[in-house]
């Protein structure tokens, strides 16, 4: 993920900048009248004291149009959270990654009404959600067109303010820069990377860098934030993957091959046999011998679509549209079932390039074997036709996890579930060095398992049973995941060496990547929008759209693209990297003192 996230993907910009005011918790729940004596409407933006720039130009358009701005500046993500639970902002200043390539995931958890992170309740908005997550092609950019007109323009839920590009930064005189990936959209991809001289590959640490220490969860279900993003994808595998360009895959999966059925809701997936969960001993990883199986897919995946299997389950909702998860033990039924759009049978399709042809279909895990011809399928049904289930099936909240492993920690009542003395799996005290919880038992059905961490850092081995032998296995043995918040000091730590790729190099900072001959900078696309996040209760912004065009149109994107000499590019909605709607938000300061002449003549 490329910043600190407000929700999945989600990273809060704010600035330790001129109008400094930290409120408490039960502090500045400011009355709905925001009028001060001046006449001029408060506008109090919360975020942390992470992005000075974004926060400077915030301020001077709001100030600009004839707001007075107060800034409810928080040092960490955690106080953050805290304020904006508590109420305390009008505007909270946010970005979403859609980390899964599809475009509902762009809108589901942040605007439906329940949804994971969404503050916002609107039956319109629901229905356009719910309608444009069925369509493809024109049909789904001309009801996300309609969505959005509703979330931006007639609402003015959000303001958008830009999508950002991808800048990666290498140590490439000690990392081969052609094994060091830059998806849009899937976290960093561990197993792929080299050193230059292989030789290290197995004695060296390689070390990279994430901004924030404190972990939501090492159960891939209760986190969607920049804190597990990256370490879930990299220590749970999934039923599929996505290609640097959001292309969903069975490549470097537990699925030799996926395929959706005629009718458009019905998913099968032939699973591999060479992929066991490793488990911590001493230190280090070690093979348990167990299988990654049909029956611990099932497991995993109807946990993640309960929001009740888990206290505090982040994700349940991209996981909604699975009706169904079972294990396919008839042969018959892959013969008779043809695949989407073509006369191919969904056995023939899911025969290609398999170690031996499929002679049986077994729901045992002990009977499988593929070389000589004993496989698992499993079938995912959704109530409806729902293409876009297979992103989500990519999300690092799809992982595999161990049913043994899980239920055996997993002993208490969700319902009264206490943090404070019931242990949960994932909980970042078990791997915590220090902790009166530390115990890791994590099991790892991916790349590589945590086996420490402590404020400095986290710390992964490679398992062992993972694809051994294969293109797939990971290439180094061990890999450090150094925590440095600020982003000038990461890139310090890049030059001398002391990380050795920065995934996310701020856009101001792109020349002293270029000009080191030590390093190497990468480029891609994004699918990061950066918004203000109108407060949606207990504020003037809260009741009145006049208000929130006003703030709306108040903000200048050009403003912000000069700043960033270009790197960055005009937003809409968090949907605008995925699907050109046409739609676009210019300033106007016109119509500022319109909507603003509405709300006073309407209080």
């Amino acid at each position: 993920m490329k910043k600190l996230l407000v929700f999945l993907f989600v990273a809060v910009l704010a600035l330790a900048g001129c109008v400094q005011t930290k409120t408490d918790v039960e502090g500045s729940k400011d009355s709905k009248d925001n009028d001060k004596s001046n006449g001029k409407v408060a506008i109090e933006v919360l975020g942390m004291a992470s992005a000075e720039e974004d926060m400077n130009i915030v301020r001077d358009q709001l100030v600009k149009n004839g707001f007075d701005v107060k800034l409810n500046i928080q040092p960490d993500y955690g106080s953050f959270s805290a304020q904006k639970e508590a109420g305390n902002y009008d505007l909270a200043l946010s970005s979403w990654t859609t980390v899964t390539g599809n475009p509902d995931y762009a809108v589901r958890g942040l605007f439906k009404t329940g949804g994971d992170y969404s503050v916002v309740a609107d039956s319109k908005l629901d229905a356009l959600i719910d309608e444009a997550s069925t369509l493809t092609g024109e049909e789904a950019a001309a009801k996300y067109k309609d969505l959005e007109q509703l979330l931006v323009f007639d609402q003015a839920y959000i303001a958008p303010l830009y999508i950002s590009n991808k800048y990666q930064g290498i140590y490439s005189e000690l990392v081969n820069p052609k094994t060091v990936l830059l998806p849009k959209s899937r976290a960093q991809v561990w197993e792929k990377i080299e050193f230059n001289d292989a030789a290290k590959n197995a004695t060296e640490p390689l070390i990279l860098h994430q901004t924030i220490n404190s972990l939501t969860s090492l159960d891939p279900i209760k986190g969607n934030d920049g804190s597990i993003n990256t370490l879930n994808t990299n220590m749970y595998v999934r039923l599929v993957n996505l290609t640097d360009t959001d292309e969903v895959v069975s490549d470097g999966s537990l699925s030799y091959n996926h395929v959706m059925a005629e009718g458009n809701q019905e998913y099968y997936f032939i699973l591999r046999d060479d992929i066991h969960f490793a488990a911590v001993k001493d230190g280090g990883a070690v093979d348990t011998g167990e299988l990654v199986s049909a029956e611990d897919v099932v497991f995993s995946l109807n946990r993640a679509k309960d929001a009740n299997s888990v206290p505090d389950h982040r994700t349940y909702s991209i996981h909604e549209n699975i009706e169904t998860v079972e294990i396919v033990s008839d042969l018959a039924e892959l013969q008779s079932k043809k695949v989407a759009g073509s006369e191919q049978s969904v056995l023939d399709a899911l025969s290609q390039n398999l170690p031996a042809s499929v002679a049986q279909l077994t729901k045992e895990k002990g009977a499988v074997n593929n070389a000589a011809g004993a496989y698992q399928v499993v079938k995912i049904t959704t109530p409806t036709p729902f293409p876009q289930v297979l992103n989500y099936l990519a999300h690092q909240s799809g992982g595999i996890v161990s049913e043994k492993q899980v239920t055996s920690i997993n002993t208490y009542d969700v319902a009264s579930y206490d943090p404070d003395k019931d242990i949960a799996y994932g909980d970042q005290a078990t791997i915590t060095e220090g902790s009166a919880t530390f115990n890791n038992q994590l099991y790892a059905s991916g790349p590589y398992i945590l086996v420490k961490k402590n404020d400095y850092e986290a710390q992964f081995v490679k398992n062992p049973a993972y694809r051994a032998g294969s293109e797939y296995e990971p290439k180094i043995a061990k890999i450090n995941v150094r925590f440095i918040s600020d982003v000038d000091s990461a890139l310090s730590a890049l030059r001398n060496g002391e990380i050795h790729v920065l995934q996310t190099v701020p856009e101001t900072k792109l020349d002293i990547v270029k000009s080191d001959a030590k390093l190497t900078l990468n480029t891609a696309d994004s699918n990061a929008v950066s918004y203000l996040q109108m407060n949606t209760s207990g504020r003037a912004v809260s009741d009145s759209a006049d208000l929130r065009k006003a703030i709306l149109y108040s903000i200048n994107q050009d403003e912000f693209i000069s700043y960033y000499q270009g790197n960055k590019k005009p937003a809409v909605s968090t949907v605008s990297p995925l699907i050109d709607t046409g739609l676009k938000l210019e300033a106007d300061s016109e119509k500022v003192k319109e909507f603003v002449k509405a709300y006073n003549d309407n209080k």
